[in-house]
Parts: structure tokens; sequence; C-alpha cells
């Protein structure tokens, strides 16, 4: 019988494309193995953050998750008082595993208030900065120049203008209507208590401490401000958004972070054509944002998924990042003025890579206390 070449031939090929088939679906599948995570494998980590991050940490977080997709990040933003109190309180609907409040000092107060009640060690490693700002002053350059007149912000002179309740009464134009500070509320945010801290130092003429809230002149000082403050904002981010929108009618003065002051700039100029001024305050206060890992309902390995992702926030390219975003970086390596897009290459008003400013420290988690509560008290 004679043997059918071409029929043997094309078997023999279905079979060597068989193989190649079987070979590649394999390949592919080991490729599937090594880039999608298996079920199970993925680690969520949840982080609740100050507002003042939300913009870089939202860059930041798909960067992150497509270098690691084994680690899913969900971020979620509060005040930087305000995370402290709901993680104590157990108000969240949800478990975090990273804490970032604006301020290395909050960190401490709820480390402090966790070991009071709970015999364990409250984070899985010490707390780590991730990027650094002050606080400073803005305000719309026509009332700036009227009420600081020298170029520098002053206590005293913003005080005088909420006495007196109007603009015609410290120099300026009647058609400005009534004088409107803003600053954040300090029970729920970091910037608010701040800004407290430096005006009570200012008030007192010099260094002070938790019993300095006692002071006659210091009570009647925050019922002042508290009266002359409408509804404050919970978070500094939210604030300046706020100001920018309400204009120099309605909101003329405010104490905020640099970072979000000079990363907001353009938006001021876009809006109302005349962009706000800076004003470094002297002294000012250096605040780092600062992020804990906490042990309550998060087990090892989600801690070692969150410390990847604080160590990738700390690396060089992602310090340029928070630099772009007015933040100064922890990373000594990284130059405000070289990182591509820095806003201290944009000639903002007042902008300075070196303010000549003392620069303090945060107050401490005591007197963080005492500022909330004249704060609650005040009327």
């Amino acid at each position: 019988m004679p043997i059918d070449l071409k029929s043997n031939s094309k078997v023999k090929s279905q079979s060597k494309s068989s193989k190649i088939v079987t070979s590649v679906a394999i390949i592919i599948a080991t490729l599937g193995l090594t880039y999608i995570p298996l079920p199970g494998s993925q680690k969520n980590v949840i982080i609740v953050s100050g507002t003042e991050l939300q913009e870089p940490l939202q860059q930041l977080e798909a960067k992150f998750e497509q270098a690691n997709p084994n680690i899913k990040l969900e971020l979620k933003f509060q005040g930087s008082q305000e995370l402290v109190n709901n993680y104590l309180d157990q108000k969240n609907d949800f478990k975090p595993t990273i804490l970032i409040p604006a301020n290395g000092e909050i960190l401490a107060e709820l480390g402090d208030r966790l070991r009071a009640t709970n015999s364990t060690e409250p984070f899985y490693d010490s707390p780590r900065p991730l990027a650094k700002t002050l606080v400073v002053g803005i305000a719309w350059p026509e009332r700036g120049k009227v009420l600081f007149p020298n170029g520098h912000f002053q206590w005293s002179k913003l005080e005088q203008a909420m006495q007196a309740g109007n603009w015609e009464k410290v120099g300026g134009s009647s058609n400005w209507g009534s004088f409107d500070f803003v600053t954040t509320d300090p029970t729920r945010s970091n910037s608010g208590q701040l800004t407290l801290n430096l005006w009570t130092q200012s008030k007192l003429g010099g260094t002070i401490n938790a019993d300095s809230f006692n002071s006659p002149s210091v009570r009647s000082l925050f019922s002042l401000i508290k009266k002359s403050v409408y509804q404050p904002p919970r978070s500094t981010d939210i604030l300046l958004q706020e100001f920018i929108v309400r204009g120099a009618n309605d909101a003329d003065v405010a104490t905020v972070y640099e970072s979000v002051a000079l990363y907001r700039w353009q938006q001021s100029a876009a809006s109302k054509g005349k962009p706000y001024q800076v004003y470094y305050l002297n002294p000012s206060i250096e605040t780092t944002a600062t992020a804990a890992i906490i042990r309550r309902d998060v087990d090892a390995s989600t801690a070692k998924a969150a410390k990847q992702f604080l160590d990738f926030l700390t690396q060089p390219e992602q310090q340029a990042v928070f630099v772009q975003y007015g933040f100064r970086p922890v990373n000594n390596n990284v130059d405000l003025k070289t990182v591509p897009n820095s806003p201290w290459s944009q000639n903002i008003p007042g902008a300075e890579v070196k303010p000549s400013v003392k620069i303090l420290p945060p107050p401490d988690s005591k007197t963080i206390t005492e500022i909330q509560r004249l704060w609650e008290r005040a009327n």
C-alpha cells in the first residue's frame, strides 16, 4: 500500500505546531504567575494621611502598585489631629495600616495614649519622617501691603485688624469691608495648632509651655480669634482652596503650610489674576509629615508590605515628587531648585529656599492638648 508522504508531513507539522503553542502557553503562564498575584497573596495596605499630602500620595500610589503588584494601596485623608482621634476612638469603618499626620508630635501623643491602655508597643517600627514644611502666612497683595507695610508678617498687626473688624480702621479701603482672617480648626488640624502656638508665643514674648495657656491675655486672644474665624476648615489644603475661591473680600489673610501655599500659587494666579503673597513667620515652626505602621489589627506580613511603601517614599525619585508639591525633602540628596517643576524656581512672591527666620520644633503633646482645651472653652 503506497505511503501518503504529504499526509504524514501534515501530521508532523501539526504536531510541531501544537508543541510550540504548548511551549508558548507554558511561558505565558509562567510569566503570569510571576507578575499576577496569586489569589490571597495580595496585601492590602490602608494609609490614612493628612490632606496636605493628598495629591503627591495619589501620584505615587500608581507608580508603587505598578512596581509591586502584590501590594494594593488604599488612601484615605483626614485632618491630622482628626485622624489620630478617629483611630483612638475607633470611629473609622476601616482598619488603618499606616497613619501619616503632618506632625511627628501628634504620633508621639498617640503612642503615649495607646501605651497607657495597652502594655504592647503601638507601632511596628519607629515612625518615619517623609516630608517637611513650614507654617507661613499668605495675603492678597494689596491687603498685605496695608497690614504689613515693611513686608514682614506681624502677629500684633493681625490682632489689631481683628479687633478693629474692618479694613478702613487699619488704613485699608472702605470698600474692602470686614477684615477676614482664616486658619484651620485646631481640634482637627495641625496647622491650626501651630498657628495658635506661635501667636501665643508672640503674645507672651518668649518661650511657652502648657501653663502659658492659663494667662488672661492668652485666653482673651483665643476668644478674639474664635469669634473672628467663622467655621474654620478641618484641614489646611481645604482652607487654601476655599481661600482662593472666596477671594479678597471674603478671605484676606491666612496661615497655612508653605507646601500648599507654593503648590496652589499658580491656581490663585489663574483664579484671581493677582496671586497671593507668601510671608515667612519669624519665628516659624517646621513640621514633618511622619508615618507609623500601627500594630492594632495589622499582621506582620501586611506590616512588611507597608514598610516597602515607606522605603519607596523616602527614595530620591519620590522625594523629588514631594518637592514638586512644595514640600522640603527629608532626603538631603534632593535639591529644591534643581528638581524639575520645583515651585522654588517659579519666582513666587515671597518664596525662599532658605528663609532667614528662626525655625522652632513643633509644640509637645501637653501644649497641643492645652491649645485644644482652651480653643473649645473660648467664646
